[in-house]
């Protein structure tokens, strides 16, 4: 019997993965010293409930849990983002990726499954708060690579007033299952189907939530045509939706792309900061311009003039800090 492992690239969380092979065949080792319910079990219970679903999602095989271990199914190396990069009608492929996202939310979603242990995990529903939690990012992490604290806390004060307007002014109801994550990175070619990964933050939310990670990937770059394009394709796929409250959920997509770029821009300076994964800048200035792009209404006039006023345009094309 042959094996080989090899080292695989970390992604942004705690977790490392391996390739085992044996005899030519091929299993994902996945390490977490750190958050194991979340980076483990959670995982785990979120792909068993996809996979019961008809979604497909890594399958398990083994576990050791006191060693923060378990072993998933291999589903290769092939992203959707790599063929995004190469290929010239992007279009083509995100189509295929929000047909996906419309299967995924036809699913009903439950806030109890169970885990591969026979135990309830427990899928919260993207409440205000979570939505607050996840922007304060922004202020905690981003500000004070430029900032002393005092300014920051004190900016962080005056705008989470702001957003929490604008977080009020939500239109649908959390009743969608919401990846969290579904950009190109995490949906992989498999065979002729598309797998996804990366699961394990699943909440009950929006439906414009994973149509923004879609969209305005932060990984990357598309023009504002073909954004249209992909946005109004899923509208057309969906006329529940498209044909009786486009408006409502077109304003549902900008906040919450304006608060998962906040959100991103903090995650990433974490990274650089406690994690020393200083790869995740050179994404900053991108997400600048999506979080600028996104805030072209009224409604977002008074967080346009707070940023404005205290992040310049020249911080923010910055991608080396200190």
């Amino acid at each position: 019997m042959k094996s080989k492992i090899i080292s695989l690239t970390e992604d942004a969380s705690f977790r490392k993965f391996y390739r085992l092979t044996l005899d030519k065949k091929s299993k994902i080792v996945v390490l977490a010293k750190k958050q194991k319910y979340n980076n483990l079990v959670a995982y785990l219970a979120v792909n068993k409930f996809l996979r019961e679903n008809k979604i497909l999602a890594p399958n398990f095989f083994t576990h050791n849990f006191s060693k923060g271990m378990i072993v998933i199914e291999d589903f290769g190396d092939l992203s959707f983002y790599s063929l995004l990069l190469k290929k010239k009608n992007k279009l083509v492929i995100y189509r295929k990726l929000v047909d996906l996202l419309l299967k995924i939310q036809k699913i009903k979603p439950k806030s109890k499954i169970k885990n591969v242990f026979g135990r309830s995990h427990v899928i919260d529903k993207y409440s205000h708060k979570y939505l607050l939690q996840e922007s304060d990012l922004f202020f905690d992490w981003y500000l004070p690579l430029f900032l002393s604290r005092k300014k920051s806390l004190e900016i962080k004060e005056k705008t989470r007033k702001i957003l929490k307007k604008i977080y009020n002014k939500l239109n649908f109801t959390n009743s969608y299952f919401v990846h969290r994550d579904y950009h190109a990175q995490n949906l992989m070619k498999v065979g002729k189907k598309i797998g996804i990964i990366d699961s394990q933050d699943a909440l009950i939310g929006n439906p414009a939530y994973d149509l923004v990670s879609l969209i305005d990937d932060v990984r990357i770059r598309t023009s504002s045509k073909l954004k249209k394009k992909i946005y109004n394709y899923y509208l057309t796929k969906n006329p529940k939706i498209g044909k009786i409250r486009s408006k409502k959920f077109l304003e549902d997509f900008n906040i919450l792309s304006i608060q998962r770029n906040l959100k991103i821009i903090g995650i990433f300076s974490r990274l650089f900061k406690r994690d020393k994964k200083e790869r995740y800048l050179k994404f900053i200035p991108y997400t600048w311009q999506l979080l600028e792009m996104r805030m072209g209404s009224s409604t977002f006039l008074e967080l346009k003039n707070i940023l404005d006023r205290n992040i310049s345009k020249k911080i923010r094309k910055k991608i080396i800090y200190k």
